[in-house]
């Protein structure tokens, strides 16, 4: 029986996208900053046009955020994510949305399977039995169908592909050909950590989602490009020697 290889002192990357969440942005800055974890933060600002930049750069100067990525126009999650993904230097990175809609306090379990060498990414499902606020039903559906959608393509048994929480070793996501500019980021993720034969777990989370008069972002023009991207970065991969784990 192969033993896998322990990773007892990994260090976390935090990556947090931003665009006019000045209401909760510092929050959630210092509740990750609290974790009992050796961690790096990466914030993106995506051009908010509210206080979220003046917000992180005074974070900054505090030093509750290590690094600040001010995006000079609106160019959504997915193109701040990947330059702070090259930027990222700990073992593992991972997302952690402004809005707190995720708990940081639950990212230390999360990274377990990882620390064990199990793992080479680990989902955090909203699906799994963990506690939420309940809100949209049509939102539950579209996420089922995207994962189901997915899962069909990817020959992956997830139960919720579009969770924002995957922690994704470091070296393995600096090789993915990553291409999204915004909310496509999570599908092209999870196509891409498929076709390298990256070992994936899923664990339990809770979720207090927003409704629309809190700032939620999504809509359903949000879940018809995601279908479009499942299709399209699952069909058609890109060459190279990237595949490797």
């Amino acid at each position: 029986m192969t033993i896998p290889h322990r990773h007892p002192d990994l260090a976390l990357s935090v990556l947090i996208p931003a665009y006019n969440e000045a209401p909760t942005v510092e929050a959630c800055v210092r509740r990750v900053r609290a974790l009992p974890l050796r961690l790096e933060i990466i914030a993106i600002n995506d051009c908010s046009t509210d206080e979220t930049g003046a917000i992180l750069d005074r974070l900054r100067g505090e030093g509750a955020v290590d690094h600040v990525i001010h995006q000079p126009v609106n160019r959504g999650k997915g193109a701040g994510l990947r330059a702070a993904i090259q930027m990222a230097t700990g073992d593992v990175v991972v997302v952690q949305d402004a809005d707190l809609e995720y708990h940081p306090e639950e990212l230390p379990a999360l990274l377990e399977p990882i620390r064990r060498g199990e793992a080479d990414a680990v989902y955090g499902s909203r699906f799994q039995g963990g506690p939420r606020r309940v809100l949209f039903f049509w939102h539950s559906v579209g996420n089922r169908f995207l994962t189901l959608l997915s899962n069909m393509l990817t020959n992956l048994t997830l139960s919720d592909m579009e969770t924002c929480y995957k922690l994704v070793r470091a070296d393995l996501l600096k090789r993915l050909p990553l291409q999204s500019e915004r909310f496509g980021f999570e599908v092209e993720v999870t196509a891409r950590l498929a076709q390298a034969g990256a070992r994936l777990w899923e664990l339990p989370i809770s979720y207090s989602g927003r409704t629309y008069a809190e700032g939620k972002k999504i809509t359903w023009r949000d879940g018809l490009a995601a279908v479009f991207h499942i299709l399209r970065f699952n069909l058609l991969p890109p060459g190279g020697d990237w595949r490797r784990t």
